[in-house]
């Protein structure tokens, strides 16, 4: 029967992000379906145009989630029962777009998104654009962390560590991302304006992520 060890490593790595995602939500109420859905693509387009004005391609924005849904308000009528009214239909459209993170670049858009007819909110996130090469980094750190492991291990046991039999991954998604400012903001309350950009000062820290393979060694 041949002798095996099994060892988890780990993986762990901090990474610079280099790429800022801007998270928009724009919703709106209208009587009918067909004014609910008119008036969220007059307001997409109204954000595309923003940002074309800023040198982004239209396509540059994208959506995340769309959803139209009938809104109701609960009342009390004479008798005192309570009742639902139906108010109308409102529309919720979640979107992104990505560009270099770069604090003055990052108070253009905003600036130019306050002095826009539409006002959606926001999140700023920080990601990275290159993630399948920290995977890989993360990974190759995981399978040098168990053989480590699997050295220590069988020289105390007075074993020889062979070679490779399996690797077990979970492929899982891995998330690269930092939100220094983590809730939903409206541009008035959040920025000060400084002629025709706002004045952002931003710093995110980096981001840390950890992963683990499991490593079936072959022993003699």
């Amino acid at each position: 029967m041949e002798r095996t060890i099994r060892v988890t490593g780990k993986g762990q790595i901090s990474v610079k992000p280099d790429m800022i995602r801007l998270m928009l939500t724009l919703e709106d109420k209208r009587e009918t379906y067909e004014e609910t859905l008119e008036q969220s693509t007059v307001q997409v387009e109204m954000l595309k145009d923003c940002f074309e004005k800023l040198g982004f391609e239209r396509t540059d924005l994208k959506t995340l989630n769309f959803n139209v849904d009938t809104e109701y308000e609960s009342y009390q009528d004479r008798d005192k029962s309570w009742k639902r009214r139906f108010m109308g239909y409102k529309f919720v459209h979640n979107m992104k777009i990505e560009f270099d993170a770069d604090n003055k670049r990052l108070g253009q858009v905003l600036y130019a998104l306050a002095h826009s007819l539409v006002q959606p909110e926001f999140r700023i996130n920080y990601t990275i654009k290159d993630t399948e090469a920290a995977k890989n980094q993360l990974l190759g750190k995981a399978v040098e962390d168990s053989r480590e492991k699997a050295r220590v291990l069988t020289e105390a046991a007075g074993v020889k560590l062979g070679d490779i039999i399996t690797i077990d991954y979970s492929w899982g998604e891995i998330t690269f991302l930092a939100e220094p400012m983590a809730r939903s903001m409206s541009l008035a309350e959040e920025c000060c304006m400084a002629g025709g950009s706002y004045d952002i000062d931003i710093e995110p820290d980096d981001i840390d992520v950890s992963d683990t393979v499991t490593v079936v060694w072959q022993i003699g």
